[in-house]
């Protein structure tokens, strides 16, 4: 291993409302990452599962220093799966910085990412579309070139259901684009949409931004209403939203979603219906370092008011209840984590995502899980340059009662990879599992899946 390891080799702090503050990381699963700072959450649901675009913040960022998008995906709400990067600035040939806020969509089979650059010739934001055969990518360029170019952020993407999508994005104004069945081409030129106070609220205190809308819209439609939850005022932001009988307008603003609060002074939204409830993602500064440029995607389950209003929402550090079990007898990503102390993720020999970086004492959770009646066994895909450490199956904390151990042997190299397997006890009904990883000093291992034998998850 040659990365250089984080400075927060064990995450213990929080961020509740306003202030910073010590809590168990057993108690808490927001944020939902905690090994890389994370913003600008847009969720995408797909056959069963949840797919989350992200931005990253690079860890000691002073401005918003962003150099590549990522992608996780969770079948619970839960416990969330790493699936790397699929998309930097350097899938753009004429892109040279600011890989900010934006969304994917799914159509006949493919996936677009709508992203917003700063481009080589003009040095002004521009919109991207990158393509992909599977919701985590690889993604490439669709175009070679700017989608559309008018030096504004934060693309937003609907497709309404006559077949029509629609491109909206914008900063300090709100503009779209119909896009063409295609999805990386459109029709006709670019609409402003007129931000009148009736549409989206009145903000003062500025004369040149007369309303309330700032950036980051989030634009869906739900039982015949179009939203537009959006970034409001500046700084630091809230989430409010505006309602209307058409994808274009005219815009009703309806009020506030999330208040000011957290310790970033931005605020993205990302809202999905998934598994019979509604879920509003954001971010906040909650982890150790965090704050306005290094920031951290969390999620709340919500249900609209009767009328199809949308509630006044609050951080938390609990974060929603699980939408489903976790089927430990199928074999389980290690990079699928409720919440994680002092491990790193990194690409894996094997495909896909690996953890790694880990010292002693470093544990991942994972919540929900269904052990039934009872398993007998476990087993890990590890590697390791030194003998002696082990992975111990825990339940109840991270040093709660230990269920087995399994011994990590010398297999000659970080990305040299065996299977060890260790007889475990005690873990019967639904509970929270705990990995903990022990040994001497120094990294110990890396572990890409595990699985459990002798059970039934029914």
């Amino acid at each position: 291993m040659v990365k250089t390891r984080r400075l927060w080799t064990s995450i213990a702090l929080v961020v509740g409302t306003f202030l910073m503050v010590v809590v168990a990381p057993a108690r808490a699963d927001n944020p939902i990452v905690q090994h890389i700072y994370t913003a600008d959450p847009a969720p995408l649901v797909h056959n069963g599962r949840v797919y989350l675009y992200t931005g990253h913040d690079e860890d000691g960022s002073t401005w918003f220093t962003m150099k590549e998008w990522r992608v996780w995906s969770s079948a619970d709400m839960v416990n969330w799966t790493d699936h790397g990067s699929p998309l930097s600035l350097a899938s753009f040939s004429w892109a040279k910085q600011d890989a900010w806020a934006g969304q994917a969509v799914e159509r006949n089979g493919k996936f677009y990412w709508y992203v917003p650059v700063v481009t080589k010739t003009t040095g002004r934001p521009a919109i991207g579309v990158a393509v992909a055969d599977s919701p985590t990518g690889p993604f490439r360029d669709a175009l070679g070139r700017p989608l559309v170019e008018n030096g504004e952020i934060d693309p937003t993407v609907m497709i309404d259901d006559d077949g029509q999508a629609y491109l909206y994005w914008g900063n300090p104004n709100l503009s779209y684009v119909r896009l063409n069945a295609d999805m990386t081409s459109y029709s006709g030129g670019i609409t402003r949409i007129p931000l009148t106070t009736a549409g989206f609220g009145t903000r003062t205190g500025d004369p040149n931004r007369p309303t309330l809308y700032e950036e980051g819209p989030w634009i869906y439609k739900r039982n015949g209403l179009y939203y537009n939850v959006f970034a409001a005022k500046c700084c630091s932001e809230f989430i409010a939203y505006s309602t209307s009988p058409g994808p274009t307008g005219p815009w009703t603003y309806r009020g506030t979603v999330m208040p000011t609060q957290g310790s970033s002074f931005t605020n993205h939204p990302g809202i999905i219906d998934f598994k019979g409830s509604s879920y509003f993602f954001y971010h906040n500064g909650a982890l150790p370092g965090g704050g306005g440029f290094t920031r951290s995607v969390a999620v709340e389950k919500f249900s609209y008011n009767a009328d199809g209003t949308i509630p006044s929402l609050t951080m938390t550090t609990a974060g929603p209840p699980a939408a489903d079990t976790l089927n430990p007898y199928a074999r389980q990503e290690a990079e699928t984590i409720a919440w994680g102390n002092g491990i790193e993720t990194e690409a894996s020999s094997e495909g896909g995502m690996n953890v790694g970086y880990i010292n002693n004492g470093d544990n991942i959770k994972v919540k929900n899980v269904a052990f039934g009646n009872g398993a007998s066994t476990f087993t890990a895909r590890v590697a390791s340059t030194v003998a002696g450490s082990s992975v111990e199956v825990r339940s109840g904390s991270p040093t709660g009662t230990l269920a087995g151990r399994c011994t990590v042997p010398n297999t000659g190299g970080w990305q040299s990879w065996t299977t060890v397997t260790c007889p475990v006890s005690g873990l019967t009904g639904t509970r929270d599992l705990y990995l903990r990883f022990s040994g001497g000093s120094g990294y110990l291992l890396n572990i890409n899946w595990w699985q459990f034998g002798g059970g039934s998850a029914s």
